[in-house]
């Protein structure tokens, strides 16, 4: 199987390349990537818990779904597909923001992105793919907050960086 490959991007998202996935992520070559953040009619927010086989993160809690675009394929497009492939649902995704940020992982990896930020409503469960979640739930975005405070630990290094971004968009628009 063909690994995955990135775009990279510069500070600007113009495309100037692509590379393997792991090698964008060892080199901390910036790239673009996409995160999706599911709420419900109660404004809960569906977080996933991280596969106990992934290579990075395992079990650790995390936004609805994030990953990579791929060539040719637009955020929303991207934001969708992903959903689909790791909750087993979808729904109409409106980008929000984009923002550049840098995270090193304790392996040595590192994600160095011009993360796409979307948001979408869905009130049912979704039906997850086991190799990529082990498990998720509803929480209050404040609860979220609090328990990022709490337990860092328990949530992934990503999530906690633009978690505050999102929060921090809600209290600035009303959507």
């Amino acid at each position: 199987m063909k690994e995955e490959q990135v775009i990279l991007v510069n500070e600007k998202d113009e495309p100037i390349g692509l590379m393997n996935k792991l090698e964008a992520h060892e080199k901390a070559v910036l790239h673009r990537a996409f995160s999706v953040f599911i709420l419900n009619k109660d404004n809960e927010l569906m977080l996933q818990q991280r596969a106990h086989q992934k290579y990075h993160s395992p079990l650790l809690w995390t936004n609805t779904c994030c990953s990579h675009q791929r060539d040719g394929e637009t955020n929303i497009q991207a934001g969708t597909r992903r959903l689909f492939e790791e909750m087993g649902f979808k729904t109409n995704l409106k980008e929000l923001f984009h923002f550049i940020y840098k995270a090193p992982f304790d392996n040595g990896l590192t994600e160095h992105e011009l993360d796409h930020v979307m948001i979408g409503y869905y009130n049912d469960e979704p039906m997850i793919n086991s190799d990529e979640v082990e498990s998720w739930k509803w929480m209050k975005i404040e609860a979220v907050k609090e328990d990022m405070i709490q337990n860092p630990g328990l949530y992934t290094v990503w999530f906690k960086i633009i978690f505050d971004k999102f929060y921090h968009y809600l209290e600035e628009h009303k959507l």
